[in-house]
């Protein structure tokens, strides 16, 4: 049986505690909403947090509304209520449907938006027992000095696994921090960087406060697909989210895609615009961006699935995510 290690619980009443504990434990403590992650890296001894900061119970968190032409989600809300929330449904419908691919409904049902966002790398040689990782001799995200992966150098290379990041990238989304020195606001596409070990630039006392989504007149055509071994529960495998502005004549105006569950973070394609600009997604554009991703998109064996296999299916859901767009341009028209 694995069980959790020792800690104190706290459950403060307002933000502004929640940002002094954890000032004032350090390293010592970590914060917790829905704990679906979180407590079974705890179990299997990938953190041992002394100290555990409640943030669920916080209002500061919470709330989902449209204000000043932004749609706010509270980091608190689950992925639940995200998914089915009518405002997100009807602003930032690729959002809703990341969300609802989340694991299973009682995951969903306690897991968090922010914490979503905030999700720990994973890994086929971290995310184990430490009975597991000791045999092997650990790793150099956790324990160890070496990389089972790529077998050389000094870089992590677990993979981003989360849902709505990639979907919060292509919309163009804002988080907002705080901490006890003050708050920041930061592009989600500028959240993440290319690191297994800590893959996002949250400080350490620092949490995600809320995310907010820019709304657009006319709105952005999105879509959301996830490749997994089996359509509940699992953790992708690979994800792509796609956002177009178009013209009123279908003509696209800008295209952005973003291919995750690859690497330590979501990876925004580049040089869409020259294949794109000016043109409709017809069946020969959607193959060259198809095309494109896959010169670009290199998976690494860094999840239990064929890294070979995962690259080809690389275009396949590319060209599942243009063609959802186009057919909403055909039914728009």
């Amino acid at each position: 049986m694995l069980r959790l290690p020792e800690y104190t619980y706290h459950r403060p009443a307002r933000l502004e505690d929640a940002l002094a504990l954890l000032a004032e434990h350090g390293d010592a403590a970590v914060p917790i909403a829905g704990g679906t992650d979180l407590l079974p890296n705890m179990k299997h001894r990938l953190v041992a947090p002394a100290h555990l900061i409640a943030l669920k119970q916080l209002p500061e968190l919470r709330g989902i509304e449209v204000a000043h032409s932004e749609l706010r989600i509270g980091a608190a809300e689950t992925l639940t209520a995200v998914s089915r929330h009518p405002l997100v449904r009807q602003h930032a419908p690729s959002l809703a449907r990341a969300a609802a691919l989340v694991a299973g409904p009682q995951l969903r049902n306690m897991g968090t938006i922010g914490g979503n966002l905030c999700l720990d790398t994973r890994c086929t040689y971290y995310n184990q027992t430490y009975f597991w990782r000791q045999a092997l001799g650990f790793c150099l995200k956790k324990d160890g000095t070496v990389c089972h992966v790529t077998k050389v150098g000094k870089k992590c290379v677990a993979a981003h696994s989360a849902d709505t990041p990639p979907v919060l990238m292509t919309l163009g989304a804002v988080v907002d921090l705080a901490s006890a020195d003050g708050e920041r606001s930061v592009a989600v596409e500028e959240f993440f960087v290319a690191d297994g070990v800590r893959n996002t630039v949250r400080r350490p006392g620092e949490l995600v406060t809320r995310i907010r989504v820019p709304l657009r007149e006319p709105p952005l055509r999105a879509s959301y697909q996830k490749l997994r071994q089996r359509n509940a529960v699992d953790f992708p495998l690979l994800s792509v989210a796609a956002a177009a502005e178009m013209e009123d004549d279908d003509v696209v105006r800008s295209l952005r895609v973003v291919v995750s569950a690859l690497g330590a973070r979501p990876r925004l394609l580049t040089g869409l615009e020259r294949i794109v600009e000016g043109q409709r997604l017809t069946p020969d554009v959607i193959e060259a961006v198809a095309q494109r991703a896959f010169q670009q998109c290199h998976p690494l064996g860094n999840i239990a699935a064929d890294a070979e296999w995962r690259r080809a299916m690389v275009p396949v859901y590319v060209r599942r995510a243009l063609e959802e767009l186009a057919g909403a341009a055909a039914v728009a028209a």
